[in-house]
Parts: C-alpha cells; structure tokens; sequence
C-alpha cells in the first residue's frame, strides 16, 4: 500500500505532555498509484475524507494534547472500523474495512475487481496495524505518565443535523461526568446543534479503547462539515468560519483535560 518512494508516512504524530490524544482517521487523501488506477474518477477525487481536521484542531497541540492523523485515504482502509469488518450499525448501510462504495453508494470500483480476501490482509497488515499499534502506545503512555488517558477521535461528515455529535457507545466508553460535561458545552453553543449519542455513537477507535475502568476515556466528535469548510469540490478550509466553531472544540478540549486532571473521587 505504500508502493512509491513517494508514498508518505503512514501517519503523522506529534507527541505531548498532557493526559490527552486527539486521534484523525480519516483525514489522509493519499491513494498509492496502483489502487488509485481500479479506482473510479469520482473517487480518485477522495470525497469522503474528513477534510482539514489537522488545520481545525491545530489548537490541540498548544494544549499540550498528542495528535495522531492518518495519510492515506480510508478508501485504502477504514481506521475506524474493526479489523474482521464486522458492522458496527447492523442493519444500517456502512462502508466497510476496505470500502466499495462511496457514502453516496456509487461504485468506487467501475471494472468490478474489488480487493479480495488476501489484498485486504494486506491491507490491514501495512496500513491499519501500524496506526492502531501508534495509538495502543500512545494511549498507554499518557495512562502510565498520568493515572489517566482521554482520547478524542475526531471526524467531519457532510450535511447532517446535529453539527456537534458526540459518541461514547452508549456511556459505554467514558465516563458519565465527562459526557455530560461534553454534551453541555456543545448544546450551549450559540449557532450550533448537539446530541450525545444519537446517529453517531462512535466508531471502532471509541468503542475498543474506551475502557473507563481502566481509567481510559474515549469520544468521538462527528461535525457537520459546514461549520468550517466547502461542503462541495474544491473542498476548500473555510478561515472565518472555522473560526467561529474553533472556540468552541477548544473549550471541549479543554473540559476534557480538566477531567482528566481532577483528583480521583
């Protein structure tokens, strides 16, 4: 999956000092040039990737957090689901580990050669392990360095209401306090809709690190694309209106580590 000399790093990672990692799935575009040839133009354009969340969370590393973000495109691999490719919405439609289909369910393979058993082995082996082997050690780090680890997996997705959904696999996957703490920053947001765990409840990264007794707490912050950028082609970063949204992610941020810091009861 990396077969160019050009090909980029895996993932970028930038360490910190505080109890907190903010983790980027699916911000990665980049599609090794064999895959990118079966692909469709549509979606060599790479339309469902959660755009500029590295620029929209830069703030993150003045707080001191860690931030982990793919490079490559989830339709190389999906980060965010389980390694067997099992659904994580029985029932519901959702693309897969290695998806065929764009969100819009055209096609991403027009000749019908979809990866098979083996190509998603490997796959899985060069692409998915290596991110969630970063993200196991950085988790543990943090837990060892401070007693406690939160971590924030942050996604964007297209024109859907709420614009600040907040997952915790049904309080399965943090603590009580800090998501309702979350849920009372993002629905006190003047502009902005919130819910905790309605149509997105976290994804594989929320729910299988999530481990509260383990002093490990994760969320998953799916936002509507519109609050920052051009929900359309070219895609672009939108300054001032990430900036009025950037405040408050910030002061989620924020109530995150305080979490993390307060005295164990």
């Amino acid at each position: 999956m990396t077969d160019t000399p050009s090909a980029p790093p895996l993932f970028r990672f930038h360490q910190g000092s505080a109890p907190l990692l903010v983790s980027i799935p699916h911000g990665g575009v980049y599609l090794p040039p064999l895959l990118a040839e079966r692909l469709s133009p549509e979606a060599r354009a790479v339309p469902d990737t959660d755009w500029h969340l590295e620029r929209l969370y830069a703030f993150a590393k003045d707080l001191g957090a860690s931030v982990l973000a793919a490079t490559h495109s989830r339709y190389v691999i999906d980060l965010n689901r389980p390694p067997d490719g099992a659904s994580l919405y029985p029932g519901q439609n959702v693309t897969g580990l290695c998806p065929v289909d764009t969100f819009d369910e055209t096609p991403l393979y027009p000749l019908g050669d979809l990866p098979g058993a083996d190509e998603i082995a490997a796959r899985r082996a060069a692409v998915w392990a290596p991110y969630h082997a970063q993200l196991r050690a950085e988790l543990e780090r943090i837990r060892a360095a401070h007693g406690v680890a939160v971590l924030w997996d942050a996604h964007s997705i297209r024109s859907v209401l709420p614009d600040l959904n907040l997952g915790t696999a049904d309080g399965a996957s943090c603590a009580p306090a800090l998501a309702q703490e979350l849920l009372r920053i993002a629905q006190s947001a003047p502009g902005y809709t919130a819910v905790l765990n309605g149509r997105f409840k976290g994804g594989h990264i929320t729910r299988h690190y999530g481990a509260p007794a383990r002093n490990v707490h994760a969320v998953q912050l799916e936002m509507t694309q519109c609050s920052y950028m051009q929900e359309a082609p070219p895609f672009a970063y939108l300054p001032e209106r990430a900036e009025q949204v950037r405040p408050h992610l910030r002061r989620l941020l924020e109530a995150a580590l305080e979490f993390a810091r307060r005295p164990p009861a």
